[in-house]
Order: structure tokens, then sequence, then C-alpha cells
């Protein structure tokens, strides 16, 4: 019986021992479930994390590479713009370049017909006509060589029509046509002012001038002569002249120190004693205040 008894208990006791294995197993597994189910709403929030962080970096991405490839298109288009730019400016400057050339050339071309009808006229030795074009043929785009020829055929074709004037006046003053011969040397000093043919102009157009009654533009003229240094043959005529016109204008003072330079500077002139003479008649005019004609000099034959 006390085996029976013993086997009952150890029963009891496995049972006992089962029992509490049973609870403690249910409890783990509870424990178990309740870790499992933690660890799954973890999970849930990691993978929502995830894909709100995916999405995010999606989102980022597509922004940066479309920033990205925005700014590259901008960078592009900049690009071309400055070269469509440039090659603008570039076909402005060559079509005003070629109009620019385009001009030139006919300039030239028409400098060179030009040149080549007053070559023609100049070879035919039509003074009157190559003095009067030369203006205007001046104006054209001539080469150095073309204008530096046309120049001097110029001057020289100057200077003979204005010796050819002179010698016309001249010839007038002989026949007493003085108002034709001063127009005849003012032609001459038109044609050519700075000749070596211009103080005899300029004197012989005093003369013209002084038989006209036109004093003061002669006594003008005769100054000039006398203090010009290129004949100096003539300033003795020309002191004359002037001392003639001063006295003729009342200008007594001005003819008696005219006179007095003549015969100071030339005391042994072809005229000097006449001189002395009519300045002493001069000098006893101012003291008595009586008027005498003016001093007879011939012209000098040129």
């Amino acid at each position: 019986m006390s085996d029976v008894d013993d086997e009952i208990r150890e029963i009891k006791r496995e049972i006992i021992e089962s029992r509490a294995l049973v609870i403690k197993t249910s409890n783990v597994i509870s424990s178990l479930a309740a870790d499992v189910k933690s660890v799954a709403k973890r999970q849930a929030g990691y993978e929502r994390r995830f894909t709100w962080n995916s999405s995010a970096a999606y989102i980022l991405f597509a922004l940066l590479s479309f920033s990205g490839l925005w700014l590259a298109k901008n960078a592009a288009v900049g690009d071309i713009e400055g070269e469509t730019a440039r090659l603008e400016s570039s076909v402005t400057q060559l079509q005003r370049e070629l109009g620019e050339e385009t001009q030139r050339s006919e300039a030239r071309a028409h400098a060179e017909a030009q040149a080549a009808q007053f070559y023609r006229m100049i070879r035919e030795r039509r003074r009157e006509e190559v003095v009067e074009q030369y203006p205007t043929v001046r104006r054209e785009q001539l080469s150095a060589a073309e204008a530096a020829f046309f120049r001097d055929t110029v001057d020289q074709f100057q200077e003979d029509l204005s010796v050819a004037a002179y010698q016309q006046g001249m010839d007038l003053v002989r026949t007493g046509r003085y108002a034709e011969a001063a127009e005849a040397f003012q032609e001459s000093l038109r044609l050519r002012e700075d000749g070596p043919h211009t103080p005899s102009v300029k004197l012989e157009l005093a003369r013209a001038l002084r038989r006209l009654g036109q004093n003061a533009r002669a006594k003008d003229l005769a100054a000039e002569v006398a203090e010009q240094t290129v004949d100096r043959e003539l300033q003795d005529d020309a002191l004359l002249l002037f001392a003639e016109c001063g006295e003729s204008m009342g200008e007594i003072d001005e003819a008696r120190a005219a006179l007095r330079t003549y015969i100071r500077r030339w005391p042994r002139g072809a005229f000097a004693v006449d001189v002395r003479r009519h300045l002493a008649d001069l000098n006893r005019q101012v003291m008595r205040g009586e008027a005498r004609p003016p001093i007879a000099v011939t012209p000098r034959e040129d």
C-alpha cells in the first residue's frame, strides 16, 4: 500500500509540476506573443518610415535632377544666345564693311573717271578749264601721286594764267583803259597771290586804281609792295606811290614820312632830287598851310 501511495504522491507531484510547467509555458507564450506584436508594430512603423523616406528621397532626387537639368539648359541657352548675338554683330559689321568697301570702290571708280577726264584737259593745255575744275576734282578719292601731279600742274597753270592776265592789264594800261586794266590785275591776283610777279601786279593795280581815283585802296596796295621782299626793286616806286596817294587824301604827314624814308633808303635814286624838292615844298605847305600838287613820278617801265 505504501508503494501505491508513494506512486500516487509521485504522480500528483508530477501532475503539479506539469501543471506548473504548463502555466509557465503559457506565460512564456503570452510574453512571446506580446513581443511578436511589439516587433510587428515596430516593423510596420519602420516600413512606413522607410516608405516615406524613400518617397522623400525620390522627390528630392527628382527636384535636384530637374534643377540641374534646368540650370544646364539655361547655361546652354545662354551660350547659344551669346553666340547668336556675337554672330549677328559680326554679320552687321561685315555688312557695314561691305557697304563701305562698295562705296569706296564706287567712289574710286568715279575718281578714276574724273581723273582721266581731268588729265585729258591737262594734256590739251586747257588751262582755264583745268583751274576751274580742280576744286571739284580735288574732292575725289585720288591717289597720292595723282593728287600731287594735279596740284603741281594746276599751280603752274594758275601762274601762267596769272601772268597772262597781268600782261593783258599792262596792255590795257598802255591804251588808257584803266578800269579794264584794274580788273585784269585783280584777276591775276585771284589766280595767284604768291607768285614771283605778284608785287608787280599789286603795284600796277595800285597805279590803275590811283588813276581811277581810288586812292585809299591804291595806298594800301602800295604799302604792301613797299614792305615786301620778293622784288626789292619795286619798293622805291611803291613808296613814292604811297606818298602820292596819301597827299591826295590829305594825309600830308604820312606822305612826308614816306618821302623821308625814300631819301634815307635811296639817297642817289633816280627821283631823289625831285623827292627832296617836293618834300621841301610839303614842309613849307605844312608851315604856311598852302596846298601844292603831289609829286609827279613817271612809272618805271617793266
